[in-house]
């Protein structure tokens, strides 16, 4: 009885919010194009996507709670008081006993997200606490051998790759690079008082942390020759890095990864260098444009996996979200958790349905699309065809508001003939130019959100 109050507890105290993000990645200041003609040209069909999911599922789903970051000795990390340290990661742990997907649907979580107007997919194989989702060789410690381990689509990753090349996706795999349940990395001999990073003094103990390069090294060799086809290799935990005295050994991971996956795109997060092929700004925008790749990252909820008391997105948020960034020279990756059980919740479904449906009225606008150099005028935004024959304004609705009956911006006038069509009927509207100013009037009869228009 004690164990189901404490495990209530936990799950309560862990849920959304609970640990409003302590770790919230900004982005590098420097980017250095790669110089392989194979990965920038993976780069630019990468970045005519626009939009993608990130999934985070793992052992935190059970009790519906923060991933990973429970069991982290950091300041801004609480956990319940009535259980010590040990017990709680004991805990933790055998959420791997509970773990038991047997509604596993990722053909529901494909046609969901392509219904959504998604066009790739990054997958967690496995988070900071080492809870691996598919099937390693390198340890048990996995979906494949605990509660999911008679099921025949234990090795999940490979199934959810599967389906999501099925819909055409371009597939990207997460993985950490630090892993906290490896003895090699969080050694049991010492406390962990270094917060989320290696325990022991590596320069005392070389031996062991060459093991945990080797263990690290042969995951991601699994991950990427074992699935097929990957395109993305999305690495989280910048703190494991040779600037920290972590040194993973990136250029032989590298070597490998594309020896297995020619011209595959690395994502070594907030590690500048030659293989942080795209920035990632977690949860935010960058204030201006960026001339180089790079991907907001941000939760569809307050959180990236499935909580049990999730605070939503609405669909016109996460719109408004993605018209700024493409304007702004980017692509959105918005991460969505689901649940214990192995589906996408229906209040996800919902969500992501509208944004598709805006999408496809609208997504002109957005995919394969480039910058303009003009790229904002109060709530318009504009992106352009890359061939120069169309410019697309986008009135970004505010949350709460309605249509007006006219749009203003300022620049970006149509030439001298030019028509005007409003993408989500069809119908085409005459601008006003008034020196620097253009107006247009909103034909009747469009749904309460934003709005966009090509300028011919």
């Amino acid at each position: 009885m004690r164990k189901t109050i404490l495990a209530i507890t936990a799950a309560i105290m862990f849920s959304t919010n609970a640990m409003a993000q302590g770790d919230v990645y900004e982005r590098s200041k420097i980017y250095e194009w790669p110089t392989d003609k194979q990965v920038v040209n993976k780069l630019h069909q990468w970045q005519d996507l626009k939009f993608g999911v990130l999934f985070h599922w793992g052992l935190y789903a059970v009790p519906g709670i923060v991933e990973s970051w429970s069991i982290c000795d950091e300041d801004w990390v609480t956990r319940d008081t009535t259980m010590t340290y040990q017990q709680y990661k004991d805990w933790y742990w055998g959420q791997a006993d509970k773990f038991n997907p047997t509604d596993f649907n990722p053909e529901q979580w494909a046609s969901v997200m392509s219904d959504a107007g998604m066009k790739y997919m990054i997958f967690t194989t496995k988070h900071h606490d080492g809870f691996c989702m598919f099937d390693s060789k390198y340890t048990d410690f996995s979906i494949a051998h605990h509660a999911f381990k008679n099921d025949p689509r234990r090795d999940v990753l490979k199934y959810v790759n599967d389906a999501f090349r099925q819909k055409n996706f371009m597939i990207g795999t997460y993985f950490s690079k630090p892993d906290w349940h490896s003895q090699d990395y969080w050694w049991d001999v010492y406390p962990t008082k270094r917060g989320r990073n290696v325990n022991y003094d590596i320069k005392k103990w070389p031996w062991r942390w060459n093991a945990y390069k080797e263990f690290t090294y042969n995951q991601m060799n699994e991950i990427l020759s074992r699935y097929g086809k990957v395109d993305i290799l999305w690495m989280d935990g910048g703190w494991v890095c040779k600037e920290n005295n972590q040194d993973i050994d990136m250029p032989r991971i590298a070597e490998m990864a594309r020896r297995n996956q020619p011209g595959i795109i690395m994502v070594d997060r907030t590690i500048h260098g030659p293989y942080e092929n795209y920035q990632t700004p977690e949860r935010t925008i960058p204030e201006t444009q960026l001339n180089y790749p790079w991907e907001s990252c941000i939760p569809l909820t307050n959180d990236w996996g499935y909580v049990t008391h999730p605070t939503w997105k609405s669909p016109e948020k996460v719109i408004n979200t993605l018209i700024e960034i493409v304007a702004k020279g980017g692509n959105l990756v918005l991460g969505v958790g689901p649940t214990p059980q192995g589906t996408i919740q229906p209040e996800a479904v919902t969500r992501l349905q509208a944004i598709g449906k805006w999408l496809k009225k609208n997504g002109r606008a957005i995919y394969n699309t480039t910058t303009t150099k003009n790229y904002h005028s109060g709530n318009v935004w504009f992106t352009a065809s890359k061939d120069g024959k169309h410019l697309y304004a986008i009135y970004m609705l505010p949350e709460g508001e309605k249509l007006p009956q006219t749009v203003t911006w300022q620049g970006n006038l149509p030439k001298k003939g030019s028509k005007v069509k409003v993408l989500a009927n069809g119908k085409s509207i005459k601008p006003t130019i008034n020196g620097n100013n253009v107006t247009v009037k909103l034909p009747a009869g469009l749904p309460q959100q934003s709005v966009a228009f090509e300028v011919k």
